[in-house]
């Protein structure tokens, strides 16, 4: 199976850029299933109804949220309507949605897209990761009801990230980080059959601080005063995000690549 993950999608840019290259991208690309991580796409926080029906249409097959899963209201709603969207695992036990589920590619296969936060350097205590990848591992392995699995884990500490990679190593197809907005060059196959990558990076402008216009954020850095709202930066997106090929039978990663199309930072697709 082919799979394609894309990283935090940030404001107009951002959808923007996935609006228009996504669905290209994946007949270039050959890809079996697409996964997107929307939390950021509306206004720079969280993930309107009317922009994931966009991701969605423009050839998303499931969107991952992560903290800011329900900053704009209408989510809480349209979340227990739109199977495609997941909210993170251990988020509380009251939120609508799920944080995982299994999902049908056009060829039959199955696949289980799941996403779990993060507790390093994270504004609130969400439940522990660990326990609840550890119970949704041991029910759906790779190789057996699912012939593919996709973690998100969605966190600001890199340490944090690759210990949840390590944890799932042998039991998911692939760990993807997100949430930093920073890609990273680690892309690797762990000794157990799991593809891994610390952060995807994000959909979103680059000249920016984390895809966000560069005055404010300076200028809370350099006088640690807030003088007005963080704003999505508007410049021409790269996608950025991880390819990961699979063995059907056994859910092993046998490919993985980090993926970058467009806008500031240099091209980079799987060979």
């Amino acid at each position: 199976m082919r799979i394609l993950f894309l990283g935090d999608v940030v404001g107009r840019a951002g959808r923007s850029a996935v609006i228009e290259r996504l669905a290209g991208l994946k007949a270039d690309l050959r890809i079996d299933f697409a996964v997107v991580n929307g939390e950021n796409a509306t206004s720079g926080v969280g993930l309107s109804a009317s922009h994931a029906k966009a991701l969605l249409s423009a050839g998303a097959d499931a969107l991952t949220l992560g903290d800011h899963a329900f900053d704009q209201r209408d989510m809480l709603q349209f979340i227990e309507q739109e199977p495609r969207i997941l909210r993170p695992l251990n988020y509380s036990k009251a939120a609508p949605g799920k944080g995982a589920r299994i999902f049908s590619t056009t060829s039959g296969h199955k696949i289980l897209i799941a996403q779990v936060l993060g507790q390093v350097f994270m504004k609130r205590p969400f439940d522990d990761p660990f326990s609840a990848l550890d119970a949704l591992l041991r029910q759906y392995p790779r190789g057996g009801q699912v012939q593919a699995s996709l973690i998100d884990i969605h966190c600001e500490a890199t340490s944090e990230k690759m210990a949840v990679g390590h944890f799932c190593d042998g039991r998911a197809s692939a760990v993807v980080g997100t949430h930093t907005h920073v890609p990273t060059a680690d892309a690797m196959i762990l000794a157990g059959g799991t593809g891994y990558l610390t952060d995807a990076g994000m959909c979103g402008d680059y000249d920016s601080v984390i895809g966000m216009k560069k005055d404010e954020p300076l200028r809370r850095f350099i006088t640690g005063m807030p003088k007005g709202r963080f704003e999505p930066a508007l410049g021409e997106a790269t996608l950025s995000g991880f390819f990961v090929e699979t063995d059907d039978r056994t859910g092993k990663a046998m490919q993985v690549s980090t993926v970058r199309l467009g806008g500031r930072l240099p091209p980079q697709l799987p060979a």
